[in-house]
């Protein structure tokens, strides 16, 4: 079967032995055996079916949370849950480090990507050496140069990765002897050089995949669409930390050049739903997904993000009211300067008929008490059919509840390319001397995404199309940085509402160097949507009264900012912004949270063998 399925078989064949960092398993009985492996494309498609699940995660599998939506990506100032805020890292963990082949960072929540684990750089060297030293010659020119596209993708990917956790690492490129110490425990390399490596790895990329290997195997177009995340990720890093100008430059060109190269082939389009995009059974036929992960119920490729989505499973952060004041009306304005009716009315039964249709398609129309801390809750990874079993009475169905979710989830998409494509452009227009973002750039981009489609139920519910951004006519938001552009916050507002729960908002704030929006010391960190207390919470049983439970526990701020908690009698008067519960802010952000720290257990492990390796700058 050529779908994604996932088929876990690389692992088996690294033909090495272990090391302490690089993570090889035992597997010297097959080393005699390597010349004879690898025969054919056929042997290295085998080898890299391994790659898959560690880079096309989807809504990864079973109960798994890493790189998952939702249940891995609920961290960023877009959510807020009750209680104490969730804090950032204040002192190096004890231990961690290159201990397994899936390991994510400790401190996941912060730094979405992988811990200081180099098993996926080595089992790329080994594809990349192999293919050198024994393929080749049984390989045509196009195969010989699609696989070691493939290898130097991966290789590419790993790294960008590890560089957006961690600043500088040491750099391989080629698998390391068992007993080579001095290669083993070297010390950092620059980030700028490791990341110079992976530039001319995707270069090679661009120029040598093949734009077509069959369904479910990686492509040109697909390797384009995350190249221009991660060039834009370096890219933007390098220019808002104010470390390499010139590689900054270099890298956006890179982001632009690779998502343009997507748009210009003509096949992807903007034809379908927002909501059909993380809510269908197959993705096949999507004209906006480049790349996808297929689960299938006969071949027990499952997932549970669906039911996190499905109006009864916890979401221990939801959306705040800074998010929701953040989308942008239906008419194109802010809410404060916005002419269409009621779009100051921050009831949910109104926000999703004034927002942009994502409103909509993203949260519930009605306060949801799983939605811990704003009592938002997000459905934007379950069908609408989802809903129609909450307090029903009936059982959900397998495809939407426990974790045998088959909803097929997109890999890479034309939204994000096209965006990243623009926020480069725009970057590279106002700093380095690019040409200005013109109304047809707009119009490929921001436009183009909200011309999306809108399903039925979203058109009889009243969901308008937000009209199109005019470069002439500019929405005026009292909230933007003084720092940013008028274009580039409205560029940074698309990807806000295109992402939601997505991967995309904390790395978005970590390299445009703002983390400082976690320092939640605005009232609207702390807000809900605006509820009314005898309809929201309301006791069927005494028509006009609040639950009694909610007694001395629910609180709302009025318009005028006074806070009012029901004390039982005045159930008329509990209106206005849902305060969250017990709600206490985080530790102050600090400018090391940037990068993560490296255990104490690791640098140990390099001192008892006569090596050094240094912390993150601010961690020691």
């Amino acid at each position: 079967m050529k779908k994604l399925t996932y088929l876990i078989l690389g692992s088996a064949l690294l033909f090495t032995s272990c090391e302490k960092f690089l993570d090889r398993p035992d597997l010297n009985s097959m080393v005699d055996s390597e010349a004879t492996y690898w025969r054919n494309e056929n042997d290295l498609r085998l080898y890299a079916n391994d790659f898959y699940p560690n880079y096309f995660v989807g809504y990864n599998s079973a109960w798994g949370t890493a790189y998952a939506p939702v249940i891995g990506y609920n961290f960023s100032d877009d959510l807020t849950s009750e209680n104490q805020q969730l804090a950032l890292t204040s002192t190096p963990p004890t231990g961690g480090g290159g201990s397994s082949s899936s390991a994510v960072s400790t401190l996941s929540h912060e730094f979405q990507g992988p811990n200081w684990n180099f098993y996926w750089v080595r089992k790329a060297n080994i594809m990349i050496d192999r293919i050198e030293k024994f393929a080749k010659p049984k390989l045509t020119e196009d195969e010989y140069k699609h696989w070691s596209a493939v290898g130097r993708f991966f290789r590419g990917f790993e790294y960008s990765r590890l560089v957006s956790n961690f600043g500088d690492v040491p750099y391989f490129d080629a698998p390391v002897e068992p007993n080579d110490f001095d290669t083993q425990y070297k010390p950092r390399t620059k980030r700028v050089e490791v990341m110079d490596k992976v530039y001319d790895d995707f270069k090679y990329v661009l120029a040598n995949m093949r734009e077509s290997d069959g369904a479910g195997y990686v492509h040109r177009y697909a390797a384009a669409a995350l190249i221009s995340n991660m060039m834009l990720f370096e890219g933007s890093w390098q220019h808002y930390h104010n470390i390499d100008k010139t590689r900054a430059k270099k890298y956006l060109e890179l982001a632009r050049d690779a998502a343009q190269y997507v748009m210009d082939s003509g096949k992807y389009n903007f034809s379908s739903d927002f909501k059909g995009l993380f809510a269908s059974e197959n993705l096949a036929s999507n004209k906006e997904v480049i790349f996808s992960r297929i689960y299938d119920d006969a071949l027990t490729i499952r997932h549970s993000v669906g039911s996190y989505s499905n109006g009864t499973e916890n979401q221990a952060r939801s959306a705040n009211l800074n998010l929701i004041e953040a989308f942008i009306c239906n008419d194109g304005k802010t809410f404060q300067s916005s002419s269409t009716a009621n779009a100051k009315n921050f009831r949910l039964s109104e926000l999703i008929k004034t927002r942009d249709p994502r409103f909509e398609a993203t949260f519930m129309d009605t306060v949801n008490t799983p939605a811990i801390g704003t009592l938002v809750y997000a459905y934007k990874f379950a069908a609408r059919e989802a809903l129609t079993y909450l307090n029903s009475g009936q059982a959900y169905p397998p495809k939407w509840g426990s974790n045998t979710n088959t909803n097929d989830a997109p890999v890479a998409r034309l939204a994000e390319v096209v965006l990243n494509w623009v926020e480069a452009k725009q970057i590279l227009a106002e700093f380095y001397g690019g040409p200005a973002v013109s109304q047809g750039d707009i119009d490929k981009s921001i436009n183009a995404i909200r011309l999306r489609p809108l399903d039925a139920e979203a058109d009889a519910k009243g969901v308008k199309q937000t009209a199109p951004l005019l470069l002439s006519s500019l929405p005026v938001d009292p909230a933007r940085d003084s720092d940013v552009s008028q274009l580039m916050w409205e560029i940074r507002r698309e990807r806000r509402m295109e992402f939601v729960f997505e991967y995309a908002r904390i790395q978005d704030i970590r390299r445009w160097k703002k983390l400082n929006y976690l320092n939640f010391d605005k009232d609207n960190y702390k807000r809900g949507s605006w509820v009314i207390g005898v309809k929201d919470f309301g006791d069927k049983k005494n028509p006009g009264k609040i639950l009694a439970a909610y007694k001395g526990r629910l609180q709302v701020q009025k318009a005028d900012g006074k806070i009012v908690t029901y004390d039982g009698t005045n159930d008329a008067e509990m209106e206005g912004f849902y305060v969250v519960r017990n709600y206490a802010n985080r530790l102050a952000v600090q400018e090391r949270n940037y990068l993560a720290p490296l255990s104490i257990a690791l640098l140990q492990e390099y001192a008892d063998r006569g090596y050094t390796l240094t912390q993150t700058p601010g961690w020691n």
